[in-house]
């Protein structure tokens, strides 16, 4: 029996362009399904799923029936592809990367079911949260599916604090994303009308009712993000010499800041649907650089180069 390393980027080439494009798409759902939120598109087809207020194709004049089928047009596009790259995986037998493809494969199932029964049961906040929830958990399971299909790590060293650092990052990114889903989901995009604090210079606008305070209660864990963000920014920088590393969390703090600027854009704009999309989109950016990240600080701290080698 002889093992043989073999390298990604030949061995694992279809795979890690199937995956990136998979991934890419979802991105791409996410923004659509903004989009979708943003112009109170989210029962343009009614309560029918998944047709289409009982037909296939919407009435060329109802333009928010055509802006949610289109978004269930993309998603089924998805799945297309997803199935693709789920029998790439299991043609190369490893099974790191196939069982996080079949993961992101079941959570794929698990979006499109919530997105029926968020159409059923009239948008309820919290289905719509959890939907953009399972959707963010699918693109986290195909980036690093990715990254493992390519990643050969460098060294192997034990948990420190970039590795903390990352996951927590990870942690409030999502908390972020959900918050962000919550305040929309329930009404409070414009409860608070000012920025970066609430009406009248509050942070805590107890006094102006429960969507002032959910409003808030988002941007304070932005605000506790942007901390850590640079935090991890200044340890990496320290710590690591690999340039891709380093690459990776520049990418990460340059588009956080971009995303609180949007989201700054999306208040001052009174809730401007290009902006909204923009924010949601760069925050799935951000929530995707920081799974690579951890997925690549995870390789390199259990030294995984069995991902890269088969046996004879």
């Amino acid at each position: 029996m002889v093992s043989e390393h073999v390298q990604p980027e030949s061995r694992y080439k279809p795979f890690v362009g199937l995956s990136l494009a998979t991934a890419a798409l979802t991105l791409g759902l996410i923004v659509f399904g903004a989009i979708v939120r943003v112009t109170d598109s989210g029962l343009g087809c009614g309560n029918d799923w998944p047709l289409c207020n009982g037909t296939i194709f919407p009435p060329l004049d109802n333009i928010t029936a055509w802006i949610e089928w289109l978004h269930r047009l993309f998603a089924l596009l998805i799945g297309m592809f997803g199935l693709a790259t789920l029998v790439v995986a299991w043609r190369h037998s490893n099974k790191q990367i196939l069982g996080m493809t079949a993961l992101a494969a079941a959570l794929f199932v698990l979006q499109s079911g919530l997105g029926a029964i968020v159409v059923f049961l009239d948008l309820p906040p919290t289905f719509v949260t959890l939907h953009l929830g399972v959707a963010m958990l699918l693109f986290a399971a195909l980036i690093a599916a990715n990254v493992m299909a390519w990643y050969q790590p460098q060294r192997a060293y034990h948990a420190d604090s970039i590795s903390t650092l990352t996951n927590l990052n990870a942690t409030f990114a999502l908390l972020v994303i959900l918050t962000g889903a919550l305040v929309r989901g329930s009404g409070a995009t414009l409860a608070c009308t000012e920025w970066p604090l609430c009406d009248d210079g509050l942070l805590l606008p107890f006094q102006q009712g429960q969507l002032a305070v959910i409003h808030m209660i988002h941007r304070l864990a932005v605000a506790a993000m942007s901390l850590t963000i640079l935090l991890l920014l200044r340890q990496v920088y320290r710590n690591r010499q690999e340039n891709r590393i380093k690459q990776i969390a520049l990418a990460i703090c340059l588009a956080y800041l971009l995303q609180v600027g949007a989201g700054a854009m999306f208040v001052f704009s009174v809730a401007g649907p290009e902006w909204g999309a923009l924010h949601v989109g760069l925050a799935a950016a951000v929530w995707g650089l920081l799974v690579a990240l951890a997925t690549i600080e995870t390789l390199n701290r259990i030294g995984l180069r069995s991902v890269y080698t088969r046996t004879k």
